[in-house]
């Protein structure tokens, strides 16, 4: 018998996942090159040539035991002074390396931070559409998350309901931008209004409520649309990276916390967040490849391929009548449903070897998720199926 907990998880099961086994399994019947499996945000990109490089050098030069062996648990300390000095000659900050914790991705990074601050029955808010994983993650430390419903104008955060959802239970608030599924970047202004709302809450309630920014998509914004720095607006935020979309590395499994100093009880917080990527079976981050990110701190994807995507994918839809904002960041296109069933037009669309997600598993029903981070022929190709399908259901 599996525990209660994880027959939930079985039950419902990644929709993402599941489209990604789906397009494996129809590409052995009909050919890879004839299904167009837009499911997973599974960089189509190859890592810069400085990661090729780092790897190499490190491997053929340095000392392998300590490559390949332990240290702090928060990481190599060399490794997190980098790290904290890019940041910093990027966005005017001041952290240092006790600021940094080096984490397995952004998904490890958010269980260790939910680790660390969450009590049963505390409670995580979160903007609709989000990574559905958030639940999941936040459900691990018996925790819950309260979801703020889309504004599917802009989808910028509804912030006249966010604050009504806030309470004494109120524990963290998590936001994603350049946001995943929309691509939307959350404005500077939107973030000035949410920071106050925070600080007028915490005062009124005598708690503080910490501010967790996910931010995997960081470097993958278009038409010079500024991503803003989160810790410049809130002072009780941290910061969770990942280099997996940004170097094109989602496979190794490598990213990092951000705990300012500002942080209300920081030293606890950075104290019990080291003990909690220790037992929560972590025990530290990939080895070999903190020391390569080291070297890559300034290395770009090549984000003009994404950029190529998006405005094909953009302009081609909208000629056939499809609804949509233009994303402004990461790789993935919000796009109304022509219906209003999602998961039966993702259906449909499965019909025609499309694979898209509902954004049901978004918590925003009514809309798709394509994630364009594929080749550019897969694109091009899809588009004809695209079209027939929604002039069938016109």
């Amino acid at each position: 018998m599996i525990s209660e907990k994880m027959q939930e998880h079985v039950k419902n099961s990644s929709i993402i996942r599941a489209m990604f086994e789906e397009g494996k399994r129809l590409s052995a019947i009909y050919g890879a090159e004839n299904v167009f499996d837009f499911s997973l945000g599974n960089p189509s990109v190859e890592p810069p040539q400085e990661v090729k490089e780092a790897i190499l050098e490190i491997v053929n030069h340095e000392n392998a035991i300590s490559i390949h062996g332990y240290m702090n648990n928060s990481g190599y300390e060399d490794v997190r002074a980098s790290i904290a000095a890019s940041i910093n000659h990027k966005f005017g900050t001041a952290f240092n390396q006790n600021s940094i914790i080096m984490t397995v991705g952004a998904g490890g990074g958010l269980n260790v931070i939910f680790k660390t601050l969450l009590n049963p029955r505390d409670e995580v808010i979160t903007f609709a559409p989000f990574f559905g994983e958030y639940k999941s993650y936040v459900k691990n430390y018996d925790g819950e998350l309260v979801v703020v419903s889309a504004n599917t104008a802009t989808f910028q955060p509804n912030l006249e309901e966010f604050k009504t959802k806030i309470n004494a239970q109120t524990k963290a608030v998590i936001i994603n931008s350049p946001n995943n599924p929309t691509g939307v970047v959350y404005s500077k202004e939107t973030l000035i209004k949410l920071a106050d709302i925070l600080r007028e809450k915490q005062k009124e309630l005598g708690t503080d409520i910490y501010l967790i920014s996910d931010e995997p998509y960081r470097e993958l914004a278009y038409d010079r649309v500024e991503v803003p720095y989160v810790t410049k607006f809130y002072a009780n935020t941290i910061i969770g990276y990942s280099f997996s979309k940004s170097l094109s590395l989602p496979g190794e499994r490598i990213g990092y916390l951000v705990i300012p100093d500002e942080v209300t009880d920081s030293e606890n917080v950075i104290a019990a967040a080291n003990i909690a990527t220790r037992i929560l079976g972590f025990v530290n981050a990939p080895s070999l490849f903190q020391r390569v990110v080291a070297k890559c701190l300034d290395a770009k994807v090549n984000l003009e391929a994404y950029n190529k995507n998006r405005e094909l994918l953009y302009h081609s839809l909208l000629s056939y009548g499809y609804e949509c904002i233009k994303p402004e960041g990461a790789f993935y296109m919000f796009v109304k449903s022509p219906i209003e069933d999602d998961i039966e037009f993702c259906r449909l669309a499965k019909e025609k070897n499309i694979l898209v997600v509902p954004g049901t598993s978004f918590f925003c029903p009514g809309y798709i998720r394509i994630a364009y981070c594929v080749s550019y022929e897969t694109i091009k190709n899809s588009l004809p199926g695209f079209k027939a399908l929604i002039e069938e259901l016109k």
